[in-house]
């Protein structure tokens, strides 16, 4: 069954401006995310990156436990005072174990006949090796992942991109693309899968206060 993502008519029916100003323009309206990769990872891939031709390049910015993706447009006239779309990440640390061999092989033979190895025991007891490793967690919703109008849509491109690579975690969507249309982005654990936007009625105006009101419901996403 192909998941729908949500948007009120009121979205549907607005007259989005022409290619040329889009880079200050809001083009995306519903953002959540709950991706997870190790840090390294993100590093990784902006050391050569395929950045969209609207942004020159990504700063990259590290304070404490958050960080920080910010955008420098290839647009010189641009104010350098305008701040561009940027993308914000927790930063959090978690325990990764080593795997053991055997034990993604399945039991191998017995050493020198079925019996117990009593001389064994004190290695079998030793811990599997682990490390710590640092995580950006991109989760939340648009003003906590996506900030700022400026080239936020190309942004929005690179957090896709990002996406991708990402093991863990969902990024959903509804954007205006670059032919200005509407569409809806849904990439889980790195898979982009299909999504389909449902156009639903605002509810009237002269309807009582013990309506259900569609628009604020949590239940629909």
């Amino acid at each position: 069954m192909v998941p729908y993502i949500r948007v009120t008519t009121s979205v549907g029916s607005r007259t989005y401006p022409p290619l040329s100003p889009k880079t200050m323009t809001s083009r995306v309206h519903r953002l959540h995310s709950t991706l997870e990769l190790p840090l390294e990872d993100v590093y990784s891939f902006f050391e050569d990156p395929d950045l969209p031709e609207e942004i020159e390049d990504v700063e990259i910015t590290r304070r404490n436990n958050t960080l920080i993706l910010s955008a420098v447009a290839t647009d010189s006239s641009m104010s350098k005072y305008t701040p561009t779309a940027q993308l914000k990440a927790s930063v959090t640390e978690n325990r990764v174990y080593e795997e053991d061999p055997e034990e993604m092989d399945g039991p191998g033979p017995s050493r020198g006949g079925g019996g117990p190895q009593w001389g064994t025991l004190e290695e079998e007891e030793e811990e599997i090796e682990s490390e710590l490793v640092e995580y950006a967690c991109f989760k939340g919703d648009r003003e906590t992942v996506l900030q700022n109008t400026a080239v936020q849509y190309p942004m929005f491109t690179v957090l896709r991109d990002i996406a991708k690579i990402a093991e863990k975690g969902t990024l959903t969507a509804i954007v205006v693309n670059e032919d200005d249309e509407l569409e809806a982005v849904r990439i889980v654990d790195g898979e982009q899968r299909p999504a389909t936007i449902t156009v639903t009625e605002d509810p009237a105006e002269d309807q009582d206060g013990s309506a259900v009101d569609w628009r604020n419901n949590e239940f629909i996403s």
